[in-house]
């Protein structure tokens, strides 16, 4: 029961890959599904997941969890909500990809699985790198931004990264050593590094 994770810089594709990768195997690929599991455990909305996942670091999640008590956050979702900050999105983010992980045939994109799986037997772990440049141009085509919105959007998302990583105690989430494959996507198209993975995983 193979588990692929898929590490990336933002823009190197590493959604697209990822849907690929699983499309091609016939695996799960799980993205959206891991903010929906996490709603559930949680009985919390998936916008309200996606709410704190983006934040998970900030100061402003600190500021907010200081500010606002768990049963003033009850009072405000109803009594049939749950609650959520960021230590316990944490919590749950390690407890629903391991479940996934265990259920086997699955590409796992981002969210620190590559960590949470180090020592999964059956895991394979991929990161993709490029050029600055080259990764804003990748979302101006397949996200039809502009080039100053793109930049903007991969700024952003590199340093949400960052962030994520390093509420896990993690800052060597780029080294390639932690990595059984590590395409760079300049040097890559898509449906070469798509090869070169399934390859890998099918040998």
């Amino acid at each position: 029961m193979a588990v692929i994770t898929i590490s990336r810089q933002f823009g190197a594709g590493g959604r697209t890959l990822g849907s690929m990768i699983a499309r091609e195997l016939g695996y799960t690929f799980a993205d959206s599904e891991v903010i929906e599991r996490i709603a559930e455990a949680a009985n919390v909305t998936p916008t309200y997941v996606e709410g704190v996942e983006k934040e998970a670091g900030t100061n402003l999640t600190r500021i907010i969890n200081k500010m606002v008590n768990k049963s003033l956050v009850d009072r405000i979702l109803g009594g049939e909500r749950g609650y959520m900050d960021e230590q316990i999105y944490l919590d749950y983010l390690v407890v629903i990809i391991s479940q996934m992980a265990e259920e086997g045939d699955v590409v796992l994109l981002g969210r620190g699985s590559q960590y949470i799986l180090h020592d999964h037997p059956e895991a394979t772990h991929i990161l993709l790198m490029d050029e600055l440049e080259n990764r804003i141009q990748f979302m101006m085509k397949h996200y039809e931004l502009n080039h100053k919105k793109a930049a903007q959007v991969v700024a952003a998302e590199d340093k949400r990264r960052s962030t994520l990583y390093h509420r896990l105690g993690k800052s060597d989430f780029d080294d390639p050593n932690l990595y059984h494959l590590v395409p760079n996507m300049g040097r890559f198209s898509l449906d070469q590094a798509l090869k070169a993975v399934t390859d890998y995983i099918q040998s």
